[in-house]
């Protein structure tokens, strides 16, 4: 693991890192705020997966995030979104919903993607295994899983699939069903092939109708927020859980957009609801 930047803020560490990817194929950037601690003390850690066009850098330079962790005991973690460098494949049309910044935290499965675009065994099982390596005050019994947009969606995805791994799971404007937009649509597909059965482990409201079940969601959504109706369908996610009785808390929040002023307005919300259940 290289170290790309470290400084200190509100009493902790925020770093910035990079490391040869086994699972991508490629360097991966990352980041780490660790905040003060006591000597020999392990604290919970709470993931962070950020949206398409995004790199590790847009929630560790917008999130405000750093004040809260700091309060609570939480290391925070900030993925890339796709694997990216010389030989990696993008988008032919150079469109900003597929390929690099656009991995949707899947494993490919199509050619010529499937050589590097290996998101989901990279989040869910390399990154993890270097951070416990290589930052011994994480106590990886203790994690819980946030995320915005696309990064919503791997965060609600990942969590339910994963659901004894991580205490809690909350998304900012996720999308909860890529299966039925756009988005969603066209990475599958290029991604994965046409098989559709194949989509739905990536699909929220698919996994929760498949039986996949979590005690703790939190999913907060702005109402002027421009990509809701035909790319986020918040409403798809409150129906699949009403039909499967699960308690998810699921806020309309009035006014709010799907930049980073929403994220950072309520990310403070969301820092202490996870440091309740990561505590608990």
């Amino acid at each position: 693991m290289e170290i790309k930047s470290t400084v200190k803020t509100f009493g902790g560490v925020q770093g910035v890192y990079a490391h040869d990817s086994k699972a991508t194929g490629t360097e991966m950037t990352f980041s780490v705020f660790v905040p003060p601690r006591d000597k020999g003390a392990k604290l919970p850690v709470l993931w962070y997966l950020s949206g398409l066009t995004c790199t590790h850098a847009n929630v560790t330079e917008k999130g405000e995030f750093r004040r809260a962790c700091a309060e609570h005991g939480i290391i925070f973690i900030a993925p890339d979104t796709s694997p990216r460098g010389e030989g990696v494949p993008d988008d032919p049309n150079g469109a900003y919903d597929f390929g690099l910044g656009a991995g949707h935290y899947v494993n490919a499965t199509e050619a010529p993607w499937a050589e590097h675009y290996q998101m989901r065994s990279y989040i869910e099982e390399e990154l993890p295994a270097l951070i416990a390596k290589e930052f011994p005050m994480t106590d990886m019994s203790r994690q819980s899983i946030t995320g915005h947009s696309m990064g919503g969606h791997g965060a609600l995805t990942i969590g339910l699939r994963n659901t004894d791994r991580y205490k809690s799971i909350s998304a900012f404007s996720p999308i909860v069903s890529p299966m039925n937009c756009p988005w969603g649509k066209k990475a599958l597909t290029g991604y994965l092939g046409e098989d559709k059965a194949s989509w739905r482990e990536y699909d929220a409201c698919a996994l929760i109708e498949d039986g996949a079940r979590h005690d703790h969601i939190l999913v907060d959504q702005g109402t002027a927020d421009n990509f809701l109706e035909k790319e986020l369908k918040t409403e798809r996610l409150v129906t699949a859980c009403d039909k499967a009785g699960m308690n998810a808390k699921i806020r309309m929040q009035e006014g709010y957009d799907h930049s980073y002023y929403f994220i950072s307005s309520f990310m403070g919300d969301h820092i202490a609801w996870h440091a309740k259940l990561l505590k608990a």
